[in-house]
């Protein structure tokens, strides 16, 4: 079976499942059990971290054949929206893995920039009240398409020597309405903490703490402490997940 989920990750300690603490893929999973009537262990298109919010999760699972998708997906929403909801449900082609299957994500980081705050975007906007340079941000994303080791940019994994290298096609910023503006990335895939490390090592290039020529030298450096601040996590979204 095959979810395309989306979630306010603020209450959640990020999807993975964890005992004793509220995760996305805990209550999901809690859900779908209670309307399978049988255990499931799901595997997602990215773990996303703490506070981490997703539109365009996939979710894939194993269920017996019988069972209808658009029945099951209106019992699951009837148990865990608004927070959790499952915008698609589907019979997964043969051999499908939300991870393993996908060729790309796509994440989407959002900033106010705006000297007063806005309640309504605080849950999912990160604010900066001091003006931006937006065109030396934009000029900054320039260096980070192609094929680069992000050691600079990602908490350093779990198993040593695992590979910190990625292609990201596509990295920009996209002004929206209300002193919004959106930094996209995509790539083959993110290492932890990539993305808001890049999105707060920008921002410090548009506040003028540092040179978007630099940029270069930072990715080079394979240094985390040359990067600059790491962005708060609820400005950061799961949009997009593609697939062959």
């Amino acid at each position: 079976m095959r979810l395309l989920v989306a979630y306010d990750g603020s209450g959640f300690r990020g999807f993975a499942l964890q005992p004793g603490v509220p995760t996305v893929g805990g209550a999901l999973a809690a859900a779908l059990e209670r309307y399978l009537r049988h255990t499931v262990e799901l595997t997602c298109a990215g773990r996303t971290d703490t506070g981490v919010h997703a539109w365009g999760q996939v979710v894939s699972f194993d269920a017996r054949a019988d069972v209808d998708p658009i029945a099951m997906q209106r019992a699951v929403n009837r148990a865990l929206r608004p927070s959790i909801v499952v915008r698609a449900a589907e019979v997964a082609p043969e051999g499908f893995d939300a991870r393993r299957s996908a060729i790309g994500r796509r994440y989407r980081y959002t900033v106010r920039n705006h000297p007063v705050a806005d309640p309504f975007s605080a849950a999912t906007a990160w604010h900066v009240a001091a003006p931006l340079d937006l065109p030396a941000m934009r000029l900054a994303c320039d260096p980070f398409h192609g094929e680069h080791d992000f050691s600079s940019f990602c908490r350093r994994p779990p198993v040593p020597g695992a590979s910190l290298v990625r292609v990201v096609r596509e990295a920009r910023w996209v002004v929206s309405d209300h002193g919004l503006l959106r930094f996209e990335i995509e790539a083959s895939s993110f290492c932890h903490q990539m993305v808001r490390s890049i999105v707060g090592t920008l921002v410090d290039v548009g506040l003028g703490k540092r040179k978007a020529g630099e940029m270069t030298g930072v990715i080079r450096s394979g240094s985390r402490s040359v990067a600059g601040q790491l962005a708060p996590a609820h400005g950061l979204c799961l949009w997009e997940v593609n697939y062959q």
